[in-house]
């Protein structure tokens, strides 16, 4: 049971009695396995691999429960997917918490129930981490950081480098965009749209896994988190030095978000994502591919949006419905802060 205190003390961070009882009640209740449950300072864990993968992150998302999620599930999710898209199998990860006093224990431990939830359902385990505790109004009430370790086969190392892209190969996303970034402002301003949206939040490590298992010609990948497709899109043209179309009608947005956009002047392709994955793949294996992608439930509306190009090199190019054509730029500036 979570201890008896309704409520975060800052107590409940200084290293004595009550902090071991947050611990013990409530983190390794939920989070525990025996590896943790040793409690040492630092994780002895066991490598697959010479080669490891290794990312960090840190989630300051408002509001913190929303439609598809709340900070427990997209902590997971965001550090399993930077490994996964990586080319890595996700293995091990921290977990810390930065809590302010006066933090409801109930909600506490909502996130940490969905945390270790998530954190079961994309096999990886949570090996060590750290809580802390802040006076009121020295945080927004609750911060998470995480880092993640996985393990590469030596044919996957290279898929996160964009290396032997070349004119002609296709781009392929699993599914709608913005969806994130908008369910996040929907519930952070209240704003009642009658056409739901519900975050995408999920962690793709199962769909990338059987993506480079069985189509090894998967040249690059990489989710669009902050900054969304058009970001990803752009820091891909720069680094190959090629130009990139996107077809507009071939965009796949959902009726909510896209409503959302048009009202707030918002470019979905600018959206966050956090269930999103963009693949660069020759365009004799893009068929294929898409089977394999279609299979999985993450990766049913998966479909091509763009290709590889000579034109316009170093630019992302949309072509409209209408016919036209503009140019894509990364995001510039802020309009959705605390996303993530």
């Amino acid at each position: 049971m979570i201890p008896r205190e309704e409520k975060i003390l800052l107590s409940h961070g200084n290293g004595g009695r009550m902090m071991h009882d947050l611990i013990g009640n409530l983190f390794i209740r939920h989070f525990g396995n025996t590896i943790l449950d040793e409690q040492t300072d630092a994780a002895i864990l066991p490598a697959e691999s010479p080669f490891l993968a290794f990312t960090t992150d840190s989630f300051v998302i408002d509001p913190l429960f929303f439609p598809g999620g709340n900070i427990g599930k997209l902590a997971v999710c965001g550090t399993v997917n930077d490994l996964a898209v990586s080319g890595a199998t996700p293995r091990y990860i921290s977990v810390s918490f930065i809590i302010e006093e006066g933090f409801a224990m109930r909600e506490l431990e909502m996130i940490v129930e969905s945390l270790a939830t998530e954190a079961r359902h994309a096999q990886v385990t949570i090996v060590t981490g750290d809580t802390k505790v802040v006076n009121k109004g020295k945080c927004d009430k609750l911060f998470i950081n995480t880092a993640g370790i996985g393990m590469f086969r030596k044919e996957d190392m290279l898929v996160g480098k964009a290396l032997n892209i070349n004119p002609g190969d296709a781009i392929i996303i699993n599914g709608t965009i913005g969806d994130h970034g908008m369910a996040v402002m929907n519930a952070r301003e209240s704003f009642n749209f009658k056409s739901p949206v519900i975050s995408d939040c999920a962690s793709l490590n199962h769909l990338i896994r059987r993506m480079l298992e069985q189509c090894p010609g998967v040249k690059f990948m990489r989710d669009p988190t902050r900054g969304g497709v058009a970001t990803v899109l752009n820091e891909l043209a720069a680094k190959t030095g090629l130009g990139i179309e996107l077809s507009e009608q071939a965009l796949p947005v959902s009726k909510g978000v896209g409503a959302m956009c048009e009202i707030l002047g918002f470019e979905p392709l600018h959206i966050a994502n956090e269930g999103k994955v963009v693949v660069v793949v020759s365009e004799a294996e893009s068929r294929h591919l898409l089977e394999i992608m279609k299979s999985h439930p993450l990766g049913t509306q998966s479909t091509v949006i763009g290709r590889i190009v000579r034109d316009h090199p170093m630019k992302v190019v949309l072509k409209t419905a209408t016919g036209g054509k503009r140019i894509v730029d990364s995001l510039t500036g802020d309009p959705l802060p605390r996303i993530c």
